[in-house]
């Protein structure tokens, strides 16, 4: 709550700043900017030349008579951080990182309060297995963060290495930095992990290593190849299917209580949350009259009530206004009414924006009235068909798209906005995009996943641990053949017939390998220790992260002083 409420106040303190200081400031260029095109617009080798330049006013004049450096996103960091805040760097440094925070909280609890949720009761109304819900819905909902970064990386040609190395630097914390933290935790308990899920998972991921490896070191890929990239996640979940039923026919599972062969990924996506925590608020403090240590909370409630709303508003409103929620807990006609109505219109805004051209009044107005219209139908059936005491039992299913669609969407949005920033805070700051995007995107993106897996081993006994071992294996599986098979399917479709080159990072080979060292380390470590989590093993992956990161940044900075020499 504490998090949430500074960054609600950092939010407000941001968009404040933004506007004293554009109306303080002689130039009339729009800050906020429409989506540009995809492929093509960015010259990365035309933005390495601002660093160049002396001050920052020679870097505003150079920002103006140039197309932005990074086009991903809807406002120009750069423009705004030389041309307005200019004089005052500080400060600008300042917003830079606190608005880098809220997008990073923005997109986390875009994944855990809308997008999870809906994945959750699409599997219960879809009767999937547990095996299967966990390697596809599950991992989904994990991986949501990197999948939709990778995306967006890949919408610019000069932002390419960008995804790779979010999404293998992602790879690397998770089955390093989280592996090694959980068995170093529970290494008094003695946790045993399954044997064979655990051969499973990590033979597979080397597999989808040594694939995407052969894909850099070919250096292009077309749409064919793109395509069998990506469904080799489908064999993966064959493969997972087969061998749980096997186990369940064999007993094991019922001998182990379902931890035994993997198949401790039946739990929920949200994992451990505390409906307590937010009784008080979504109730409006109604049930706590009955004493008068309730009543106590009540009243605080009521005094805190206008001010946290007045913080909580701007990144809520517009979110929980165009995301349909279907849940027990959470539903209101009356936010559900204005979200049928209003996800119309965002899409038809989002549409005009991406693809806008010269004819704005002759095809978006067209654009805009279908939206309206769409929404408004939607609207008036939803008041109608729907009740004030619990959500719809009806036409469940399209309220369930609905929010998986809207939730999409808004990750979307806020992880092309992420990733546009990080790019402009390296051009700012003298640092190589892809190691933002090793770093600071990866940890933003994984550091969910080390809270959740960590919290899930210690107190969920055996299970919880295998599930969490378990999780920081076949969700990296996930991460690159749907975050990175997508992306590169989305991009040779997008160049068909020609091949797509892929960037050549040799930086991003030498992450791999030490990768695949972490896995191997593991496999040993764990067989000859008669599969126990200990602190031999999270010790050697903690040291091997910190090696591969250390190397990297050395090398990128060698690299950097060459240049400049």
């Amino acid at each position: 709550m504490a998090y949430a409420v500074f960054l609600n106040a950092s939010f407000l303190l941001v968009m404040c700043s933004f506007m004293i200081i554009h109306f303080h400031t002689p130039q009339t260029e729009v800050v906020v900017v429409t989506k540009i095109s995809a492929f093509g617009s960015s010259n990365e080798q035309e933005c390495e030349s601002l660093a160049s330049l002396d001050d920052f006013k020679a870097k505003c004049l150079y920002l103006k008579s140039n197309d932005p450096c990074a086009p991903q996103g809807y406002i120009d960091y750069l423009y705004l951080f030389y041309c307005q805040i200019g004089s005052y760097p500080s400060l600008g440094y300042t917003l830079l990182f606190l608005w880098l925070l809220i997008l990073f909280y923005l997109l986390a609890n875009t994944t855990s309060q809308y997008f999870c949720p809906s994945l959750e009761s699409m599997s219960k109304l879809l009767r999937l297995s547990p095996t299967i819900a966990g390697v596809t819905l599950l991992s989904l909902g994990n991986g949501a963060c990197d999948v939709f970064s990778s995306l967006v990386s890949f919408q610019g040609s000069g932002t390419r290495s960008i995804g790779f190395n979010t999404v293998l630097g992602g790879v690397s914390f998770v089955s390093c930095v989280v592996v090694g933290t959980v068995s170093i935790a529970v290494r008094q308990k003695r946790v045993q992990i399954d044997k064979s899920a655990f051969l499973r998972d990590v033979y597979s991921l080397l597999l989808v290593l040594f694939t995407l490896f052969g894909i850099l070191i070919f250096g292009k890929i077309n749409v064919l190849g793109a395509v069998a990239f990506t469904m080799m996640y489908a064999v993966y979940v064959a493969i997972a299917y087969v061998s749980s039923t096997r186990c369940d026919q064999g007993g094991d599972a019922a001998e182990t209580g379902g931890v035994g062969c993997g198949n401790g990924l039946n739990l929920p996506l949200l994992v451990g949350v505390k409906k307590e925590a937010i009784d008080c608020e979504e109730n409006g403090g109604e049930e706590y009259g009955l004493n008068e240590e309730k009543y106590c909370c009540c009243m605080r409630y009521l005094m805190c009530k206008v001010p946290l709303y007045v913080l909580e508003m701007p990144l809520y409103m517009p979110r929980r206004l165009t995301i349909p929620v279907v849940s027990e807990e959470r539903w209101s006609k009356v936010y559900a009414v204005f979200s049928v109505i209003l996800a119309p219109l965002l899409m038809s805004f989002l549409w005009s924006s991406t693809y806008n051209g010269n004819s704005f009044f002759s095809k978006n107005l067209i654009v805009y009235g279908i939206g309206l219209l769409v929404g408004s139908i939607l609207g008036v059936t939803a008041y109608f068909t729907t009740k004030k005491v619990g959500p719809p039992k009806k036409f469940l299913f399209g309220w369930l798209a609905g929010g998986f669609v809207m939730s999409v969407t808004w990750s979307y949005i806020i992880a092309q906005e992420l990733v546009g920033l990080l790019v402009s805070i390296g051009y700012i700051c003298g640092i190589s995009p892809s190691i933002l995007g090793l770093t600071v995107m990866a940890w933003g993106n994984s550091i969910g996943d080390l809270m959740t897996n960590l919290t899930m081993a210690l107190n969920g006994g055996p299970e919880g641990a295998q599930v969490a071992i378990s999780g920081c294996y076949a969700a990296p599986i996930f991460n690159i053949l749907i975050g990175l098979g997508l992306s590169l399917v989305t991009t040779t479709w997008s160049e068909y017939p020609q091949h797509v080159v892929i960037p050549t990072d040799p930086y991003l080979l030498e992450t791999m390998v030490f990768l695949v060292v972490g896995l191997v380390w593991a496999l040993l470590v764990l067989i000859k220790r008669d599969m126990k989590l200990d602190t031999v093993l999270g010790g050697g992956l903690l040291f091997l992260y910190f090696l591969s990161l250390f190397s990297r940044l050395i090398h990128t900075e060698g690299h950097s002083n060459s240049l400049i020499l």
